[in-house]
């Protein structure tokens, strides 16, 4: 067989541990032809083609980023996008394809398997926000990632009387700024999926003030929007998925701070941070098994489905779970974390 592997979407810590994964066993046990696709679905389209062997695979279990390389291209909403996937996957006799990413990337595969491709999943994303897995992996790395960082601005918020406002990434979802908030030891979290009242928020940090605390940290998802009519924002162009760019919250945020509160504030934006460097241990083994169940997926004919991470036991859903509904952060767990808050 020939399988054909991408990665799409934004980079995450953990994608060369999958292309690894895919590469040891099927070429190394399994005797299959491993053909890597360059730059997501833009390289599909392109005919961007490089063999992929066991010499491929070796050093890169470590390493972040993708060895393929990545974009954010939908063949859906490119002229002759579709047919030109079809095309290329037909002169490389591509069996099946393994495409590794988030809601995007694992949309298009979908729809491409009601076009007859064989597709097989694997769940990428930082914001840890598809639906059908319990965790994808680059979460974790991300979450540890801005955690170290509020560790290291707590101390100087301490030493300048200041308030940070620290924004991290989470576009739809609020799980990176929840959990490293709560690992963090933030003040206040603003997620997505609960609008937030900036007096509110100010309120809270007077109060913590007024205990004998004269700092405190603000995490902020990307995402994170205010009530409507309680401060300004600002929109930016959106991408061929239709997804507003985010970013710049906290800057909103900040001066609003310090001008309702009187509090020295600064603003910190981890941003890309959180996508680049070594993956943790945690995010390496899931990569890894998420990779060995693709490959048996593609080598038992499988096709449409996704591999999944359910309590401790890696399995195969459908596509169309994974992708139907974002997995976002409910209120009961938001409010566990409000007890700490202010």
């Amino acid at each position: 067989m020939r399988i054909g592997v991408l990665t799409g979407g934004g980079d995450c810590p953990g994608l060369n541990a999958v292309i690894r994964a895919v590469i040891r066993k099927g070429d190394g046990e399994y005797g299959h032809q491993i053909v890597g696709f360059g730059h997501g679905w833009l390289g599909v389209i392109e005919g961007e083609t490089r063999e992929l062997d066991l010499a491929s695979s070796r050093g890169i279990l470590r390493r972040g980023g993708t060895i393929l390389g990545t974009s954010r291209t939908n063949p859906f909403r490119r002229d002759d996008g579709v047919a030109a996937v079809l095309r290329t996957l037909e002169t490389e006799r591509i069996d099946a394809l393994v495409a590794i990413g988030g809601e995007d990337t694992l949309g298009v595969a979908h729809r491409l398997a009601g076009e007859g491709v064989r597709c097989i999943g694997v769940p990428k994303t930082i914001d840890n926000d598809l639906s059908a897995t319990d965790v994808t992996f680059g979460f974790n790395t991300a979450v540890q990632t801005a955690s170290d960082a509020l560790d290291r601005l707590h101390t100087t918020a301490e030493s300048h009387d200041r308030v940070l406002v620290v924004e991290v990434m989470g576009r739809h979802a609020g799980w990176i700024a929840l959990h490293s908030g709560l690992a963090g030891g933030a003040d206040a979290v603003l997620i997505p999926e609960q609008p937030f009242d900036v007096d509110t928020v100010c309120e809270r940090l007077r109060h913590r003030h007024s205990q004998g605390s004269h700092s405190s940290i603000v995490v902020a998802a990307e995402g994170a929007v205010p009530r409507a009519g309680t401060m300004a924002t600002q929109e930016t162009g959106v991408d061929e998925f239709g997804h507003v760019r985010l970013g710049g919250i906290a800057n909103l945020l900040g001066p609003e701070i310090e001008a309702r509160t009187g509090f020295e504030t600064r603003v910190v934006v981890l941003g890309h941070l959180l996508r680049g460097g070594t993956p943790t241990a945690f995010d390496r083994i899931l990569a890894t098994r998420f990779g060995l169940e693709a490959i048996d997926a593609a080598h038992e004919g499988d096709g449409d489905v996704m591999v999944a991470l359910h309590g401790t036991d890696v399995v195969r859903v459908p596509l169309a779970d994974a992708v139907g509904t974002l997995k976002t952060v409910p209120p009961e767990r938001l409010a566990e974390a409000e007890v700490f808050f202010g």
